[in-house]
């Protein structure tokens, strides 16, 4: 039998990610007929080398040869992939290359090399070992962390808020301002004008001020704010002056109120950055003449002087019309060049975007579209906030894929190699949750999925991965939970919503999902309202308002919930930092452990002294009762059994570590050491 699992390490020692210049050891298992048996692989970044080096004879039993091969990692960080040739007994040429979904990591036979090109289907795959700068570190503050994501014009209006005030601060055309707070989103926008998302609630810095003590009831200590600098629209991705708050979120004094207030209740403040594009209508840009100055794009028209000339690409059309580059061709967006000079002497030099926001306290940043940043863009910032804040600036990026191994522009990216990001936002985490959760998956593919992506991560980076399960971009779990059919146009899609009849179905799901998230390796990021079930399918219906003075009793009885959870991390950093193992995967039954080595230390080496030193989380997806055997950290499913939602949770004891567990139907449970 041909076997090596790039998991176990029996044929993989370190497990994992690791530092350049650091030895790994592979083994691979072959029938003794096997000869020529060769390590293959390939390394690099945005080129690679090609290798093949024949593998030692480890030792030899019955009806099988082990290979052995030390290899001394790249001094440069990067990618390595790998796999085996060998000729058979038949005397072909064959490899053994990753399969992929499987448990721990194997491969398969097969006649062809991988595929490992960035422009390539990937397929059949390469095992891959992410190498990456050996001293890289992230802020322990982001390990584990409790996150919640703001969109700031949705979540409070302050106690004194002033309707007259909020629509006399800016007369424009495009702009609808909403009296109720209660009432729905836009979808239309003006007949002049058309849909633009200009509509505003007058969500406020102040706003959130005066609820952070409700944010430290769900256990919070990072706050990340959609973008909140001056813009056209109410998203603010259109950012029209960086150094600016907008006047509509109360301007730079809320901001400082802000961070003055959420660093007393030991809450850091992570801003949205968004630098591959501009708002046309922007201090920069300044294409419709608000601002005062010569925009680029008046530059570009009358060949007037402008010092942001150099910033965005123009050219004239066939019919001498002017064009320019755009973000994804939204004439609103005008995309920026990043690799202008002055540009990054804006973003990075003295008094300049980072150092501007790192002065008023803002504890890092968070890049849209990370994936359309230059890598060297990427570095900068990153040197550029680690020296602005003596190293303890968060950088996260916005990445939607596999960071280790994303590739964009033609080439693999520098985004888990400890260069750039810190970490980046858990899409992936999300959507292996909810295929798991709505029975798209197994629990053996989403374990093996998600022992994927910590194969690949390095470690400091993944107990930083912002693990979502919603979040501006994407429908709300709940809405996700009742499975809504995918239409287009906003006006049916307005409608969507989780269906009564789904409602306690659903409910139970959130609460499983939150459980995974305060159990599993990573900052845990609630999206505003996910934590009392806000429904609301894409944009701009994920963007509602919070239903402050309205909570019905399904949605306070959800947010006691969340708040137990939270005290579960908060009060136990094995959660944060501790190791992690998977007990058992199988059909509809997940669990696994977080835990502290016999010093009481944690992954990194740090003793802990606080909590417990282990605690087990077992989740029973499927509509059946589920009976479960512990015995220490040995966890099997002995019966199933078809019994109604309502039967509730039963242990039977024979001793601490031996005992019976009835688990109810869309249910969960954490056992905690004393």
């Amino acid at each position: 039998m041909f076997f090596h699992a790039s998991r176990s390490l029996e044929y993989r020692n370190p497990f994992g990610a690791c530092p350049a210049d650091s030895t790994v050891t592979l083994y691979f298992d072959t029938p003794v007929d096997a000869t020529n048996v060769t390590l293959c692989y390939t390394y690099g970044l945005y080129g690679f080398s090609y290798h093949e080096e024949p593998m030692c004879l480890h030792y030899t039993k019955a009806n099988k040869k082990r290979f052995e091969s030390r290899i001394v990692l790249p001094h440069e960080p990067g990618l390595l992939f790998y796999w085996f040739k060998f000729r058979d007994g038949d005397d072909r040429c064959l490899f053994y290359v990753a399969e992929g979904d499987t448990k721990l990591g194997s491969g398969k036979i097969y006649n062809e090399p991988p595929r490992i090109g960035p422009d390539e289907d990937k397929y059949p795959y390469a095992f891959q070992i992410t190498v990456y700068d050996k001293d890289f570190v992230t802020p322990d503050k982001m390990k584990g962390a409790m996150i919640y994501q703001i969109f700031p014009d949705r979540f409070a209006r302050d106690i004194y808020f002033d309707f007259k005030k909020l629509t006399s601060s800016c007369n424009r055309e495009e702009r609808i301002y909403h009296k109720d707070w209660y009432e729905d989103v836009d979808i239309k926008g003006k007949p002049s004008t058309g849909y633009l998302a200009c509509d505003f609630f007058g969500g406020s810095l102040k706003g959130i001020t005066e609820k952070l003590d409700y944010l430290k009831s769900i256990g919070i200590d990072i706050l990340y704010l959609n973008p909140i600098f001056e813009a056209r629209s109410s998203h603010r991705y259109d950012t029209a002056d960086y150094l600016n708050v907008d006047p509509i979120l109360g301007g730079n004094e809320a901001f400082d109120e802000l961070q003055r207030e959420a660093k007393k209740k030991g809450i850091t403040i992570i801003l949205d950055g968004v630098f591959s594009h501009t708002g046309a209508d922007s201090k920069y840009f300044n294409k419709f003449d608000r601002y005062e100055g010569v925009g680029a794009y008046k530059s570009y028209v009358t060949g007037e002087e402008s010092k942001y000339r150099s910033w965005y690409n123009f050219y004239r059309t066939d019919d001498g019309e002017v064009a320019y580059d755009s973000w994804w061709g939204f004439p609103d967006l005008p995309n920026v060049n990043e690799n202008s000079l002055s540009y990054r002497q804006f973003v990075f030099g003295k008094d300049g975007i980072v150092d501007t926001w790192t002065s008023r306290g803002a504890g890092g940043l968070r890049l849209d579209v990370s994936d359309e940043l230059p890598d060297s863009f990427i570095r900068q910032m990153r040197d550029s906030l680690k020296s602005y804040t003596n190293g303890e600036g968060i950088l996260v990026g916005e990445v939607w894929e596999d960071a280790s191994n994303k590739c964009s522009y033609g080439s693999y990216r520098d985004f888990m190699l400890g260069r750039t990001h810190d970490s980046v936002m858990g899409y992936t985490f999300r959507k292996c949750v909810l295929d798991f959760l709505c029975g798209y998956i197994s629990a053996e593919i989403f374990d093996s999925r998600m022992e994927g992506f910590r194969e690949r991560y390095p470690a400091q980076a993944y107990y930083c991965i912002m693990n979502l399960i919603s979040s501006h971009d994407v429908p709300r779990a709940y809405t996700m939970f009742s499975k809504p059919q995918d239409i287009e146009g906003r006006e049916e899609q307005q409608k969507i919503c989780v269906p009564a009849e789904s409602a306690d179905e659903c409910e139970l799901l959130m609460r499983m999902a939150y459980a995974i998230q305060i159990g599993y390796i990573g900052a845990v990021c609630t999206y505003y309202g996910d934590e009392i079930l806000m429904d609301g399918y894409k944009d701009p219906f994920n963007r509602r308002t919070y239903p402050w003075g309205r909570l019905n009793g399904r949605q306070t009885e959800e947010l006691r919930a969340v708040q137990k959870l939270s005290k579960l991390r908060t009060e136990n950093p094995v959660l944060r930092t501790g190791f992690y193992e998977t007990l058992i995967a199988h059909e509809d039954v997940l669990a696994f452990r977080r835990y502290l080595s016999d010093d009481m230390e944690d992954y990194f080496g740090n003793r802990i002294d606080k909590g417990s030193d282990k605690i087990t989380l077992i989740i029973n997806r499927s509509h059946r009762m589920k009976y479960i055997h512990v015995i220490g950290d040995t966890i099997r499913v002995i019966r199933t059994s078809h019994v109604p939602v309502e039967e509730r949770m039963t242990v039977n004891y024979q001793d601490d570590s031996v005992f019976d567990i009835a688990l109810a139907p869309l249910s969960f449970v954490f056992l905690i050491k004393e």
